[in-house]
């Protein structure tokens, strides 16, 4: 019966005719207006600040992965890497700043780890293709959201996305979690995208992001990540880009990252 639903609903997406249908909504999606211009301004935007020295730690980076795990129910995919779940994850600093790392950069540097996630675009490139909109930008914090329940598992957004920062259930993913059973966050289903939310469940309840809060656990975390709203200029967020140096992976995609790294 689920087969059947999903099939019905890819023909609805490709012949553009969702806008008619009652919008699927989950634990994570409040407040979605089905088919909403992505161009639409939010009045703040939520945004993360890591610091790549303090991240160096093995320690820092294992809490924030860890924490993300859990507080989500991701799988453990150890049989194929290619489909493991990437809400939080590391990437070599090449990799994630090829921009950064020209050829006469130390492969030393270019190798080092560095924590990436979903950038929360201001002008995110996933929801100008999604085809049922399970994927839009929250007018009230500026959050890019991911409606799995909604989802139709086009994988549009996955391709669309600079950063690869969505994953796909090949599998159902309930039997792969370990140690990771969150019974407040919904479990997904076979064949639906999925990505970091910044938590929107936490901060719904005036709590930071399960990454941020397990950061400073760690000793040698305190300031590892900083989480706030860019949108205000007494924030924690804003005097730190003030103050320090900062990145972006990859600006010349046009997306405008709302996730920035001191180096």
């Amino acid at each position: 019966m689920d087969e059947l639903r999903r099939s019905i609903l890819k023909v609805i997406g490709v012949l553009g005719l969702s806008a008619g249908f009652p919008l699927l909504r989950t634990f994570a999606s409040e407040n979605v207006v089905p088919n909403e211009p992505v161009s639409t301004p939010s009045s703040k935007q939520l945004g993360l600040v890591l610091d790549i020295d303090k991240c160096l730690s093995s320690a820092v980076r294992d809490a924030c992965i860890s924490a993300c795990r859990r507080e989500h129910n991701l799988p453990e995919i150890t049989a194929n890497p290619e489909r493991k779940y990437k809400w939080i994850w590391t990437e070599d600093f090449g990799n994630a700043f090829p921009d950064h790392a020209h050829e006469h950069f130390s492969e030393t540097l270019k190798k080092q780890p560095v924590l990436v996630l979903c950038n929360h675009c201001s002008s995110p490139a996933c929801t100008k293709v999604c085809p049922v909109s399970a994927t839009w930008k929250r007018k009230e914090d500026g959050i890019v959201m991911m409606d799995m329940h909604r989802c139709i598992g086009c994988r549009y957004c996955m391709a669309a996305c600079p950063y690869r920062a969505r994953s796909f259930n090949w599998l159902y993913p309930r039997p792969d979690i370990k140690g990771a059973d969150n019974p407040v966050y919904p479990t997904r289903t076979k064949g639906v995208v999925e990505k970091c939310t910044f938590c929107v469940e936490r901060i719904r309840l005036g709590r930071e992001p399960a990454c941020v809060e397990a950061s400073k656990k760690v000793p040698g975390g305190a300031g590892a990540l900083t989480f706030g709203n860019l949108s205000d200029p007494d924030s924690e967020v804003s005097r730190i880009l003030r103050e320090k140096r900062t990145i972006c992976r990859q600006l010349g995609f046009g997306t405008r990252p709302n996730v920035y790294y001191i180096v």
